[in-house]
């Protein structure tokens, strides 16, 4: 790629008398710059600057920078890198793992399926990274880091119900949460339209949000285990006072919680510490364990939150962006990112590394049951409109779960298969 990029910017100079093709004096003496963009809050200051340090000495030759960017807007910013109309540099993005397709779509990543199979051990990925960043066996998004929902709880309400240990698999859970739903005290606040955790459970009974056939895609909440899913989660939703026509954020769940009433809601365990800031006195009396599976053997399936790392094909630094990416998906900074933000790791075979955090280590058996949403460019446009959120009411409020099922299926395939 280094050959190809000098020959480029020689044919350049002889066609325009330019010189140089935008090289730094850096560069002319044998160094290069790496740009890497990070998202905002995806690591700490001090991770990003050891990080840094320890590449720079292990690549004398290369020069790192890290530019942090807002979420707000990336799209547009990655698409002109990708289009080559950006006027920031970008050697390797972060980007979120849902995102990827889109970008595949739009063009001008670098495939790297040689390398994840040689250097980066793919074969561990976590599938809710790793499926999000590839089509047609091609891998464009490398996983970086993960993060999932667990069952975040009140310790002292399921001691006062004699609850003893977690439960293990979704009949214990129900009747845990049925000792704990008494008076006033909610056994778990699910809100009615929370389509993340009911993506979950669809899952596990063997459903699907949407399949892609023949070419077009179509919208599957009818089918017969994506509805038993949706029963699944009636049956918990109905064990506390959750809203049936809203979200978790409607009110913030964090907020409902930390009243003290709840025993259990499902989020991430960064909520923890939200709920701990509105009521310092539940600070040392929250739990978590991983969302219940169908059977013991196994955790639940969840949603799989996190980022991937990509690399433009318009680089001109290809082998020094594959390097940061090898650093970065390296066990040692895996570890180092993993303890420093309560992630999971990239990998199945590094959930060890997260033990000694409550929060994290719970999260890594979910982890490896993770899932994504469909790998459409159009899936975005699918929760913009989102007709699984009046799906789950309906049914929640007693119509009838097929025919409501049918509805928001068709408006996914239609959204997904339609012409822009």
């Amino acid at each position: 790629m280094k050959m190809r990029f000098l020959a480029v910017c020689t044919a350049l100079a002889a066609a325009t008398a330019l010189t140089g093709c935008g090289q730094s004096a850096d560069q002319a003496a044998g160094r290069q710059k790496v740009t890497l963009w990070l998202m905002k809050g995806s690591a700490s200051e001090d991770f990003i600057d050891r990080f840094t340090a320890a590449f720079e000495q292990e690549h004398p030759a290369l020069d790192l920078d890290v530019r942090i960017q807002e979420w707000t807007g990336i799209g547009d910013k990655v698409n002109a890198v990708l289009d080559g109309t950006s006027k920031e540099p970008a050697d390797v993005i972060e980007v979120g793992n849902t995102q990827v397709a889109q970008y595949i779509e739009t063009g001008g990543l670098s495939e790297l399926t040689l390398e994840g199979l040689r250097e980066w051990g793919s074969k561990d990925w976590l599938k809710g990274l790793a499926e999000p960043g590839s089509i047609n066996g091609a891998q464009y998004g490398i996983p970086w880091y993960a993060a999932n929902r667990v069952v975040v709880y009140n310790k002292d309400l399921f001691a006062n119900a004699g609850i003893k240990t977690p439960p293990k698999n979704r009949q214990e859970w129900i009747q845990a949460t049925q000792k704990l739903d008494k008076g006033d005290q909610q056994g778990i606040y699910l809100a009615g339209q929370n389509w993340y955790v009911l993506a979950g459970f669809i899952w596990d009974e063997g459903g699907e949000l949407a399949v892609e056939t023949g070419g077009k895609w179509v919208g599957t909440l009818d089918d017969d285990k994506a509805l038993a899913g949706m029963e699944f989660y009636k049956q918990l939703q109905a064990l506390g006072d959750g809203p049936k026509a809203a979200d978790e954020e409607t009110p913030p769940q964090s907020e409902v919680f930390a009243r003290g009433q709840v025993a259990q809601i499902i989020a991430t365990p960064g909520q923890a510490a939200e709920i701990e800031a509105a009521n310092p006195v539940l600070k040392g009396k929250l739990g978590f364990f991983p969302i219940p599976g169908k059977t013991s053997e196994k955790a639940g399936s969840v949603f799989t939150g996190g980022s991937d790392l990509i690399i433009p094909e318009r680089t001109g630094h290809r082998k020094g962006a594959v390097d940061v990416v090898t650093a970065l998906v390296s066990e040692k900074w895996q570890t180092e990112l993993a303890r420093t933000m309560s992630y999971v790791p990239n990998k199945t075979t590094l959930a060890h590394v997260v033990e000694g955090n409550e929060g994290a280590a719970n999260m890594a058996p979910g982890a490896a049951q993770g899932r994504a949403t469909p790998t459409s460019a159009r899936w975005a446009e699918v929760e913009a409109k989102n007709p699984i959120k009046p799906f789950m009411t309906a049914v929640l409020t007693g119509q009838d779960p097929k025919q409501a099922a049918r509805t928001a299926s068709a408006e996914i395939g239609r959204v997904l298969s339609s012409d822009r």
